[in-house]
């Protein structure tokens, strides 16, 4: 997944970062209100951990103004304000999750991944277009019933790809996504990785749409 972290307690933020990296997943940090919301506007996220309060702006007002702004990324909400009135305040407000600190962090791992399937098609594992299907739980791809092999990035790309599937895909965002922090990056491994993913799921099956990127077609 790719997460974005809003927390201001500095030892809440490392620890949340140092999970994620741990787990494999991509993330950004803000340590305000305001530099969360900024962050979420301009970025391309799975899912957000939010906390309530934050410094200038909180939580549940950054969560209100998002939802306003038509942003449906999955939140959850992290707060030490545990009683039934808080929470229905933070659910009203938009949130989809709400854990209380201190919390397990097991239990914030499968929240999290729970949330992330939930935002692709009501909770399941699996990713439809066409005889194409990809399992999350299982990070196998079939095609006609058939699997098909994939290196690790090609099935990110599909993965991402099929996310955002009929809809076009700019470079940068897939960048971003998919290799994004790694200093040294060959100009064209975007394009080698769509070659390879091609050859291996159809030719036909991700369109380049010019000037605006690539489109898995369903």
């Amino acid at each position: 997944m790719k997460l974005l972290i809003i927390e201001d307690d500095p030892a809440i933020r490392s620890l949340l970062e140092r999970i994620f990296e741990d787990e494999g997943h991509a993330f950004e940090s803000a340590a305000d209100g305001e530099e969360g919301l900024y962050l979420l506007e301009t970025g391309v996220f799975d899912a957000v951990v939010l906390d309530w309060m934050l410094p200038g702006l909180s939580g549940v007002e950054l969560l209100e103004r998002a939802r306003r702004r038509k942003i449906d990324t999955p939140v959850l909400l992290l707060t030490a304000r545990g009683e039934i009135d808080d929470k229905l305040t933070g659910f009203r407000g938009g949130a989809d999750d709400y854990l209380v600190k201190p919390f397990s962090i097991d239990e914030l791992l499968a929240r999290l991944e729970a949330l992330y399937r939930r935002s692709l098609g009501s909770g399941s594992n699996l990713l439809e277009a066409g005889n194409l299907t990809l399992d999350l739980g299982r990070r196998s791809v079939h095609l006609s019933g058939r699997e098909v092999a994939l290196q690790r990035k090609e099935y990110e790309l599909l993965l991402f790809l099929m996310k955002h599937k009929n809809a076009p895909v700019s470079k940068s965002m897939i960048e971003e996504q998919l290799w994004s922090g790694e200093e040294f990056l060959q100009s064209n491994v975007i394009e080698v990785t769509i070659y390879n993913l091609r050859r291996k799921i159809g030719k036909e099956r991700i369109r380049t749409n010019r000037g605006l990127g690539y489109v898995l077609e369903a």
